[in-house]
């Protein structure tokens, strides 16, 4: 006896509601950017793929559609590229040309990167690892890209800092110290705060290409937080990476505004319509609570509110 599938489409409830992304996550290729005179970066990344479903269509066809997907970011992916970013746009632009229903297609892409880096005070040699983030959307006006990096640092609370800073100008006081002295003390030698991991997200989007180089914002975003952290630290490095993060207490907005300053800085050439994403989020220490900080920009703006 055979037995005939039903029609999918027609089982699904007859309601006519768009949806602004359908598709799939999780989804791993191995990605290669070819560096020049340098030695390649390989990535096993992961991609998010994402189509609009306008209202009169009831789903996008999943079984098929992962076979597109996957024709997609194989063509994408199988050649070396020289910006991730142009991955994610060629995938999307891809994407959008096979789906003859959807106005809008959007890659996100989101790979580990290892990098060789020397500690602080020893000199040894280490790695650091970052998240590299790439996206892409293509729709009938062009494709934007967006690439930047999720790093982890480590910062100090200026406010716990600041008791600790009194109570030590107490005991000083009552230890017969002179003022000036006393000063001069906890001027060269910071107070105790608490600490905590943090992890600071920039990344920039725009039309075209992008004239950013992924290590520089690796590095913007590294150092907008109290110190850097290592992944392998002898003795020396750790007391080098404790003293910088208490010479340089920072709250968590103030880790976005340091990075705000930087980008306007590091990065002059970039058009005003280029749109930067910080973000700030720290594991915090002594509190069940976390803290989050964020700013969506475009450059053109941020140059004016930095000044005035």
């Amino acid at each position: 006896m055979s037995h005939q599938l039903p029609d999918v489409q027609a089982s699904r409830p007859d309601v006519s509601v768009g949806l602004s992304q359908v598709g799939v996550t999780g989804v791993e290729k191995l990605v290669k950017i070819d560096r020049g005179a340098d030695r390649p970066w390989v990535f096993m990344a992961e991609f998010a793929v994402f189509v609009d479903l306008p209202g009169e269509r009831k789903g996008i066809d999943m079984s098929r559609n992962m076979e597109v997907i996957d024709e997609v970011l194989e063509a994408a992916t199988r050649e070396e590229a020289y910006r991730i970013e142009d991955v994610c746009g060629d995938a999307a632009e891809r994407l959008l040309a096979k789906h003859d229903y959807t106005s809008t297609a959007e890659i996100e892409m989101t790979a580990e990167l290892v990098t060789r880096e020397d500690t602080p005070a020893s000199g040894r040699e280490t790695q650091s690892t970052s998240t590299v983030i790439a996206s892409a959307v293509a729709d009938e006006e062009g494709t934007r890209e967006e690439i930047g990096a999720e790093v982890t640092g480590m910062t100090v609370c200026p406010c716990s800092q600041g008791m600790s800073e009194s109570r030590a100008r107490e005991k000083l006081d009552d230890l017969g110290v002179d003022d000036e002295t006393a000063e001069a003390f906890l001027d060269a030698v910071p107070q105790p705060g608490h600490s905590q991991r943090g992890h600071a997200t920039l990344t920039f989007t725009a039309e075209g290409t992008l004239d950013v180089d992924l290590l520089d914002i690796i590095d913007t975003a590294r150092d907008a937080m109290s110190a850097r952290i290592y992944n392998y630290a002898k003795r020396p490095d750790e007391d080098h990476m404790t003293y910088e993060a208490h010479a340089d207490a920072k709250f968590v907005e103030d880790c976005v505004r340091t990075m705000a300053e930087d980008v306007v800085e590091r990065y002059d050439h970039l058009a005003d319509d280029v749109v930067v994403h910080m973000k700030q989020s720290n594991d915090e220490s002594i509190h069940q609570h976390n803290a989050h900080a964020e700013r969506d920009i475009t450059m053109g703006t941020l140059r004016s509110e930095l000044s005035e």
